[in-house]
């Protein structure tokens, strides 16, 4: 292949909408960060290991995120693009590298291009590892959204293109446990265009894990360079609406799973709560425990579905934004594109929206289902705890008419002992005295339980 060159674009999250103004994610350098690791270790381009201090978003080596606010460019320099420098192979030329870093809206992207030294150079398949394809995997780059890694070159029109592509997809993620599928072919700007999607197998839901390949590969002596240069910053923004599209449905399918789990919760707490007001007793501790507890699970589940809700948003957002994009590509290739980026919009993302709004449907009425289960448990708890307390309420008059009574009845007896003529009382005057104080004491124990009861159950007027 000739006119051969390696890119890499990589796309992540700065900022969500939780952030204030000027505040970004937790590891919203990383991109950064990894590319300047990259240029330690393996593509030791000068450019890319003092990549810090051509950023304006970092100050003598530090990150600082503040240093974006107000700039208008989306570039992150103060030029076009950043020339790495180049490094020199075993067999005699050298690769130059050039580095463009982006601020698209909440999103940092980065397009990292190798190139031989002259495009008349030829390179085959062996010698795409000078390259060293493998440092830009998504193992080392750890981009949030996703990256895609592209190749263009040109060949003879007798060159087998689909088998030359199948060597390039595996030849890019050699060595590791990347497996490169073909998902779609088409063709973009006149020349064959092979997609291929390397997933991780042990996550292969995950974008971050994924590695998205575009292999063009010109066979006919097509304009495609020179159209594609022209289609830049519509097919820079069509790769990140594609990420960011993967990325929204991955977030929505986990949000929507969390979901289900609270809610196969609540009905684990709906069946002991039945237990509970079976029981010949309630038990009130048990149903505070329960009101206890519904209303943070309540809270997380409201959250889940907020999030489902702005998943939906952002993915129709985006949706659109590629639409766009792919309408101006379009435009510049005399009206074709890839079908299969179409189809995309067509099938693919109708599809994950239609589903995204579908769980919120799905999961809209169990809201309503927390907010009734907590007033009911609210309800019969403040109904058995006013019980308890006018049962106790109850029993405290009970005692104190019993025992001010039988005082007060044992007081004058006490007192006018010595006038009552009975042999027992004069035999046993103490003992009398407290016999006869318990026995008013039960006595007017037994009016005050006839008060009680005349006070809580009066009679119906007829």
């Amino acid at each position: 292949m000739k006119n051969f060159s390696l890119s890499l674009y990589a796309f992540h999250l700065r900022h969500t909408l939780t952030e204030l103004p000027g505040e970004v994610v937790t590891d919203a350098n990383l991109l950064w960060e990894n590319l300047v690791k990259v240029g330690e270790s393996s593509l030791t381009f000068v450019g890319l290991k003092d990549l810090r201090s051509k950023l304006i978003c970092y100050q003598n080596n530090i990150y600082d995120p503040k240093r974006e606010i107000g700039r208008i460019p989306e570039r992150l320099i103060d030029a076009q693009d950043l020339d790495l420098g180049s490094l020199p192979t075993t067999e005699g030329f050298k690769i130059n590298a050039n580095l463009q870093p982006f601020l698209l809206n909440d999103t940092y992207a980065v397009d990292l291009t190798l190139v031989p030294e002259s495009p008349n150079i030829s390179i085959d398949i062996p010698q795409l590892q000078h390259f060293k394809p493998s440092s830009l995997l998504p193992s080392n780059i750890q981009a949030s959204l996703g990256q895609t890694l592209s190749i263009y070159g040109e060949v003879d029109p007798t060159e087998d293109c689909d088998t030359l592509a199948k060597k390039l997809a595996i030849a890019l993620v050699a060595g590791t446990n990347l497996n490169p599928v073909r998902t779609q072919q088409g063709k973009l700007f006149g020349s064959l265009l092979f997609e291929y999607q390397a997933l991780d197998p042990d996550e292969p839901d995950n974008p971050a894990k994924q590695c998205h390949i575009l292999i063009v590969i010109n066979n006919s002596q097509a304009a495609t360079a020179t159209l594609a240069a022209e289609a830049y910053n519509w097919l820079l923004n069509l790769l990140c609406s594609y990420h960011k599209i993967l990325y929204i449905y991955q977030l929505a399918r986990q949000r929507y799973r969390e979901a289900r789990t609270i809610y196969s919760n609540l009905e684990n707490k709906i069946k002991k709560f039945n237990n509970l007001i079976s029981e010949n007793q309630t038990q009130l501790s048990g149903l505070k425990s329960l009101m206890g507890e519904i209303p943070t699970k309540s809270f997380d589940y409201t959250r889940c579905l907020q999030d489902l809700q702005t998943h939906h948003t952002a993915i129709t957002t985006n949706i659109t934004n590629y639409r766009i994009c792919l309408e101006n590509i379009q435009t510049i290739d005399s009206g074709n594109s890839p079908q299969s980026w179409q189809n995309f919009i067509n099938k693919d993302c109708k599809k994950w929206q239609e589903q995204i709004q579908t769980d919120i449907n799905y999961l809209t009425p169990g809201q309503e289902l927390f907010g009734q289960f907590v007033d009911t448990i609210r309800g019969i708890v403040e109904t058995e705890q006013t019980e308890r307390d006018r049962s106790l309420e109850n029993k405290i008059q009970l005692l104190g008419i019993g025992f001010g009574g039988g005082a007060i009845a044992s007081g004058v007896f006490t007192t006018h002992i010595d006038k009552i003529n009975l042999p027992i009382v004069q035999k046993h005057p103490l003992y009398a005295s407290l016999l006869l104080s318990v026995l008013f004491t039960f006595f007017f124990i037994g009016i005050g339980w006839l008060i009680t009861q005349c006070q809580y159950h009066p009679r119906d007027k007829k």
